[in-house]
């Protein structure tokens, strides 16, 4: 039985849901980013105790085939993200990774996140994308040369542009203000 989980966007995320079924003492044989992979079959009151464990930690079970496919685009998005960090570039179109990894037409896709979230696919990829280049601005470990090549952008120039567009302030007035205008990958 596979459960899928909302708000599940990072490792910490993982961590916190395998704190709970460990607590609960249940079996699972995997615990992913927006889905728990149990060991057996949980029975209905296992899963409605779970439910209610895990909400006050931000995350909430997904119960229909339509929130499912809301959460999977989110993962797979964040999926796409690390890795493009990864390899410096865009692996391939973000459209064709989405077809791949999910057996459905992209513009079904595309129609269905934009109702339910109200953005687009695209552009939750680009928050996701500046939420990232934010972090390494915090952390300056990085020049911003080394940021927009790590981040997969063609030029300092275009991830100037987009953050720009994205938070109304360039990456150098926001490396100024620091850390208090970050948002989590959840978008909280």
């Amino acid at each position: 039985m596979i459960l899928h989980i909302r708000h599940m966007v990072c490792q910490r995320c993982i961590r916190s849901i395998d704190d709970v079924i460990t607590r609960l003492g249940w079996p699972v044989r995997r615990i992913g980013l927006g889905e728990v992979e149990t060991g057996d079959d949980w029975t209905e009151d296992q899963i409605s105790t779970f439910a209610k464990e895990i909400q006050p930690l931000g995350f909430e079970l997904v119960d229909s085939r339509r929130n499912r496919l809301i959460v999977q685009i989110r993962n797979e998005v964040l999926n796409y993200l690390v890795k493009t960090e990864e390899a410096g570039e865009r692996p391939v179109n973000l459209s064709d990774f989405l077809k791949a990894v999910i057996p459905y037409d992209y513009s079904y896709l595309s129609d269905l996140f934009s109702s339910v979230e109200g953005i687009t696919v695209e552009q939750y990829y680009i928050r996701q994308r500046i939420e990232k280049v934010k972090e390494y601005l915090v952390y300056d470990d990085w020049t911003l040369t080394e940021i927009a090549y790590r981040m997969g952008y063609s030029s300092v120039h275009h991830l100037s542009a987009q953050f720009r567009k994205v938070t109304g302030m360039t990456p150098s007035r926001f490396k100024m203000l620091g850390s208090n205008h970050r948002k989590g990958l959840d978008g909280t």
